[in-house]
């Protein structure tokens, strides 16, 4: 945001007009969020986006989550935490939002995951979406989804319309195993959305535990303990110590130009995709069978035909890495459930269902560190505006792909911050 300040302030001083804060174009922002749910850095990235709403034209804030009991109550907690702590802020910082500003764009969306087809009815949330895209406005709606695309997809279904009126910035990698179905409609649907599919990159925000200076383990002590409600708040999250992944999506606007994903900007740096991994398979597989890192693994095996069980009912499980995944019956016998997983190497599943007459079934896949990895005739072609985490080696951060382009930046965004939080200690 301060390039962009910067850069609006020369070009209009060199034309001989003065400039107010007031006229910087700010970008339209959604944000999706799995709060209280999943992973309890939510609540921290939620009280940054709070501090930093006057950088912003915040029109919606959605409970979204795929799993867990993530609910809009748990916004609203939050941001009556800020209500307390704005007398101070706005004494430095002009533009933040009021309470009730916020409150009034806070809404639910989908409790739980999608079924099978990607969608079901539409919630408070997926209509809202809809409402802020349709709106007259020549800037996209930029949504920045720190969980699920539940909601997204739903949007989608009920309204085509919007698709080239927004652009999402997804923050995937584990949230991908908690929405399979719904990113599964999105990708074989609408291939020419405007979506950054950050997997791994925003892993170079993520604090270093064993690194205790100021800016990872330490920076509780040094930057947000004492800093008022919000701050006192934070250390029930990770013990205060700031994992903030699903900010990237928020930093992403604030800095740099967001109409170029293969630039320079806080929340990583993409480059474009031709296509979505894929793998299909209509057998068993083994530990011989290598799919890439964040691929939508599709098992698909044969059992009872069974027309009385509806669509879009769970009927089997997939057991795998220790967790639990709904399958579904698709008629004539077929039985199909989705995967996807940020793990390494060669993961065990069982395949189990009370249906009498389902096969207990066993076998194994093996993931490999590489996104998109190599190309399946299975896979799904997306469009030019498809974006994804830099191949280029040079940029894997800790193994991580493409999380140096954000984890470059991390130092400044935390001091930043760390500015704003000193306001509520003054």
């Amino acid at each position: 945001m301060k390039r962009l300040v910067l850069l609006a302030i020369l070009i209009l001083g060199l034309i001989g007009t003065q400039i107010q804060a007031t006229d910087i174009i700010k970008p339209r922002v959604l944000v999706s969020t799995d709060i209280g749910g999943t992973d309890p850095d939510d609540n921290q990235s939620m009280a940054h986006l709070l501090m930093y709403t006057d950088c912003l034209d915040l029109e919606g804030i959605v409970s979204s989550p795929s799993y867990g009991s993530g609910n809009r109550e748990e916004i609203l907690r939050m941001i009556d935490l800020y209500e307390k702590d704005l007398p101070k802020l706005s004494e430095h910082i002009k533009g933040l939002m009021s309470p009730a500003e916020l409150r009034a764009i806070t809404k639910q969306g989908r409790k739980g995951a999608a079924p099978y087809r990607g969608f079901l009815t539409p919630t408070e949330g997926s209509r809202w979406i809809v409402q802020c895209a349709r709106r007259q406005d020549e800037r996209p709606l930029w949504i920045s989804v720190w969980g699920g695309l539940d909601d997204v997809a739903q949007a989608l279904h009920d309204a085509p319309d919007i698709v080239d009126k927004i652009r999402v910035y997804w923050i995937g990698g584990p949230n991908k195993k908690w929405s399979t179905n719904s990113y599964a409609y999105i990708v074989e649907n609408f291939p020419n959305l405007w979506m950054i599919e950050d997997n791994a990159s925003y892993r170079g925000f993520i604090t270093q535990n064993k690194v205790k200076d100021k800016y990872n383990a330490g920076y509780y002590d040094a930057y947000i303990k004492g800093a008022g409600h919000l701050g006192a708040d934070f250390i029930n999250y990770y013990k205060g110590i700031p994992k903030m992944g699903d900010t990237p999506a928020l930093l992403y606007v604030m800095d740099g130009n967001p109409d170029d994903p293969e630039g320079e900007s806080w929340g990583g740096s993409f480059e474009p995709t031709a296509r979505s991994s894929r793998p299909v398979f209509h057998r068993l597989t083994t530990a011989a069978d290598t799919v890439p890192i964040y691929s939508i693994i599709e098992f698909h095996v044969k059992g009872p035909d069974r027309p009385d069980i509806p669509a879009d009912s769970a009927c089997f499980t997939l057991t795998i890495g220790r967790q639990e995944w709904d399958g579904f019956h698709l008629g004539g016998g077929d039985y199909a459930v989705r995967h996807s997983t940020y793990y390494l190497g060669t993961l065990p599943y069982t395949i189990t269902s009370d249906i009498p007459g389902f096969p207990a079934l066993e076998g194994a896949i093996t993931i490999e560190n590489l996104w998109p990895g190599r190309e399946s005739a299975t896979d799904c072609k997306v469009g030019p505006n498809w974006y994804t985490d830099k191949s280029d080696p040079a940029l894997f951060w800790r193994n991580l792909q493409g999380a140096e382009t954000v984890y470059k930046w991390r130092q400044a965004v935390m001091e930043d911050w760390g500015k704003r939080l000193q306001y509520l200690k003054d």
